[in-house]
């Protein structure tokens, strides 16, 4: 019996003639047009020399086409790898070169710039447009709606993520089909899925929140989602009367408690909040309560792990706190410095195991044999404890990961593009909390001489360079940057000193 997800997906769905996805402008998929749709799409897949194995970069705007030809890589037992729109041509360059595609799908906007990429790496280009119109699904029109799914074993890799790296170079981290069901069925259960369940979707599909969490866990449970091309706050509001959840990242809740509409009534027939992707503020967990009488059950994941904790279904949903492992995952806090296994609320790195946990990081050998002990756990670089009732708290983050709307920021990428820039000497980025994407990029920086480079000559030399996520939302001038005797740049100290900077 195959362990292709898509055929696990198959032989899990119940009701095929059950809806699926309801699209932004309320066109209705049900699971069997959802199927007939993945097969015509596989055989433009194949048609364009995509065997099993093959790598198929993905970089298009959020629509239901989009979704489905996450499927149809499945189908033809293929590696998805979704890339963040953002993503310049300048960062492009890297993930296509690295991960040589066979196939690379975008939007017919960028299909020149990424054409010249592809052809690196001898991959052939499609198109897919915001609407679902493109190369990709005109040619899909003309194909049968049988296809015969490809057999993978479960250890055989379903999708490669890019995850950044500190030291500017990003790692794709490696997961299997294995990895993603055993994550989509253990949510099902632990979350109380039902087909009954109507998701409101606004959340990305190039990571690892809106793909697999909330899509897989959507299709697993044989429910159903409205999906929405972003956030918006009035439209989610306006579809809490017909859904039952809804997934986000902890800006999505402060833009909603900021709308006067927000309270008891508006949410009756919700059953269900889940944040992730971000620390979740204690003070919004809080108001959110408050004005809904819904507590926000918070978890934790990771790209290379997908999920790992979660604050309970019944019981306590501590503010602050990321729950507990979930069923079939173990945690453990190690010292970060000798490696032994620390006890109740001893702080230390947060290292898991257990079958979401990903294959390894992509042609990084070496790096993936350093990210694991000898025993099979995974060092995650978070900092963080586990409390006496056993609930983790994240407290930190190694390696100065900045996480600002749900999305990860290194700061040493965004350092160098800075640093080589004429009139500066030298740059410290830092995440410092922000009201509404939980940590805002912010740049420190030292010039060659006073007045040798302005704030605004340095945010308009990183608009094409970097993501918009990416882009400090502030810059700081300074004489020098604090440093410990070692020479090192305190962060900790800088981080201390502007912590109040978006929120006075």
């Amino acid at each position: 019996m195959s362990d292709n997800l898509f055929d696990r997906l198959v032989r899990n769905t119940e009701n095929v003639n059950a809806r699926a996805i309801e699209s932004a402008e309320g066109k209705v998929f049900s699971y069997s047009d959802l199927f007939a749709f993945s097969s015509q799409l596989a055989h433009v897949l194949v048609g364009h020399g995509v065997k099993p194995g093959d790598r198929i970069a993905v970089q298009v705007e959020k629509s239901v086409p989009a979704l489905v030809l996450y499927l149809a890589s499945l189908r033809v037992g293929a590696v998805y790898l979704p890339l963040n729109t953002a993503y310049t041509l300048a960062e492009l360059d890297y993930f296509i070169t690295d991960s040589e595609p066979s196939l690379i799908v975008c939007d017919p906007s960028s299909s020149e710039g990424i054409g010249v990429l592809a052809q690196k790496v001898s991959a052939k280009v499609l198109t897919l447009d915001p609407s679902g119109s493109g190369s990709l699904t005109d040619l899909a029109a003309k194909q049968g709606s049988d296809f015969e799914t490809v057999p993978r074993g479960g250890d055989d890799l379903a999708a490669i993520l890019y995850t950044s790296g500190t030291t500017g170079r990003s790692k794709g981290a490696m997961l299997t089909h294995n990895n993603l069901f055993s994550n989509a069925s253990t949510l099902v259960d632990y979350w109380r899925f039902q087909s009954s369940d109507v998701l409101i979707h606004a959340l990305p599909i190039y990571h690892t929140h809106g793909l697999f969490v909330a899509s897989n866990v959507t299709f697993f449970s044989g429910a159903s989602m409205i999906f929405l091309p972003k956030l918006d706050p009035d439209r989610i509001m306006s579809l809490m009367e017909r859904a039952t959840t809804l997934m986000g990242v902890p800006t999505f809740y402060v833009r909603l408690l900021q709308h006067a509409s927000l309270n008891k009534d508006a949410v009756r027939n919700m059953r269900l909040f889940v944040s992730g992707s971000a620390p979740l503020l204690a003070d919004t967990h809080r108001e959110w309560q408050s004005r809904t009488g819904h507590a926000i059950l918070e978890r934790y994941g990771m790209t290379e792990t997908n999920m790992n904790t979660s604050n309970p279904y019944e019981g306590d949903r501590v503010p602050g706190a990321v729950g507990f492992p979930l069923p079939g995952v173990s945690v453990r806090i190690a010292d970060p410095e000798n490696g032994d296994i620390l006890g109740p609320d001893q702080i230390g790195m947060i290292e898991v195991k257990g079958p979401n946990v990903f294959k390894g990081y992509w042609r990084m050998p070496e790096k993936t044999a350093a990210e694991f002990k000898p025993d099979g756990f995974f060092i995650t670089g978070d900092l963080g404890k586990i409390d006496s009732r056993g609930y983790v708290h994240i407290v930190g983050r190694g390696k100065d990961l900045i996480i600002t709307g749900g999305f990860n920021v290194y700061p040493k990428e965004i350092e160098t593009e800075i640093d080589s820039m004429p009139g500066v000497f030298e740059s410290a980025v830092i995440g410092v909390a922000h009201p509404d994407f939980g940590e805002g990029v912010t740049a420190v920086v030292v010039r060659t001489k006073p007045e040798s480079i302005d704030e605004k000559a340095i945010m308009s030399a990183l608009q094409d360079r970097l993501a918009k996520f990416k882009q400090p939302k502030k810059i700081i001038f300074m004489d020098d940057l604090p440093r410990n005797t070692m020479g090192k740049v305190q962060k900790n100290v800088l981080r201390d000193q502007f912590a109040k900077l978006f929120t006075n």
